[in-house]
C-alpha cells in the first residue's frame, strides 16, 4: 500500500481527494492537513510514503511545506497539486524537492498514476502543462529585465562541457519526466546504462537528484516541448 497524506486548505478538496483515493487499490490515505506546517506534523506521526501538497495555502504554503517535509522526512515524496499555473511557485516547490506537479482538475486516474510514478522514484512533469509554465516563466523574466527593481529570478549555471553527447540526450529525456526504462527505450540503450548516465549528470551538474536534473533541463531549454 502507498501511504498518502493530503495537504490542502480547502476541506472540500481534502475530503474529495481522500474519498477518491481511498477507492483505489494500493493507496491508503493516512492523514490530511490544512497547510504545510500541519502536513509536517501529520506526516511525522503517520510516516506516509507521499504527500499530496497544494501549492497555495494560508500560513505555510506548499513551497515551504515541501521544504519542511524533505528536510525532516527525506524518505517521504511530495507531489504538488495546484489550480494555479504559477511558474515561479511551481519551480520553487520543485527546487525544494517536490517530485512533480499536477493540476487538481486532472482525472482521478491521472492523479493515481502520478502517485504511483513518484512512489516508484519517477518524476511527474506533464509536457503540455510544463510548456505553459516555461512560457509564463520566460514572460516573467522578460518583465524583470524591463523593470530591474523587481526581484530577479535566479539563473542556473551554464551546462558543463564535460557532459557527453549521450548524457545530454539523457538529460533532455529527464526533462520530460521519463523513467529510466522509458529513456532506455527512447535511446535504444539498456536501463542500467541510463542509470549510470543519470548518476553522472547529477554529479557533473552538482544537483541533488533526478528531479533537479529534470528542472535543469526544462529551465535551460534542453527539453523542448514542441515535439
Amino acid at each position: 500500500m502507498i501511504r498518502v497524506v493530503i495537504a490542502d486548505d480547502q476541506q472540500l478538496m481534502r475530503d474529495g481527494l481522500k474519498t477518491i483515493l481511498s477507492l483505489k487499490d494500493g493507496i491508503e490515505v493516512v492523514g490530511t492537513a490544512a497547510d504545510g506546517e500541519e502536513a509536517l506534523a501529520v506526516s511525522q506521526q503517520a510516516k506516509p510514503d507521499l504527500v499530496l501538497m497544494d501549492i497555495r495555502m494560508p500560513g505555510v504554503d506548499g513551497v515551504m511545506g515541501t521544504r519542511l517535509i524533505r528536510e525532516h522526512l527525506p524518505e517521504t515524496k511530495v507531489l504538488i497539486l495546484t489550480t494555479f499555473n504559477d511558474s515561479e511557485l511551481i519551480f520553487d516547490a520543485l527546487d525544494e524537492g517536490a517530485s512533480g506537479y499536477l493540476l487538481k482538475d486532472m482525472p482521478a486516474d491521472t492523479i493515481v498514476q502520478a502517485i504511483m510514478t513518484v512512489h516508484a522514484g519517477g518524476v511527474v512533469l506533464p509536457p503540455d502543462l510544463t510548456a505553459q509554465v516555461v512560457a509564463e516563466l520566460k514572460r516573467t523574466r522578460e518583465q524583470v529585465s524591463i523593470q530591474p527593481e523587481k526581484k530577479m529570478i535566479n539563473h542556473s549555471p551554464e551546462i558543463p562541457e564535460e557532459l557527453t553527447d549521450r548524457e545530454y540526450e539523457v538529460l533532455k529525456q529527464l526533462g520530460y519526466g521519463l523513467s529510466n526504462k522509458e529513456i532506455a527505450d527512447q535511446l535504444f540503450i539498456t536501463e542500467g546504462t541510463v542509470k549510470n548516465h543519470v548518476s553522472n549528470i547529477i554529479t557533473k551538474l552538482g544537483l541533488r537528484d533526478r528531479t533537479q536534473a529534470a528542472i535543469y533541463a526544462v529551465r535551460h531549454g534542453i527539453t523542448p516541448f514542441d515535439r
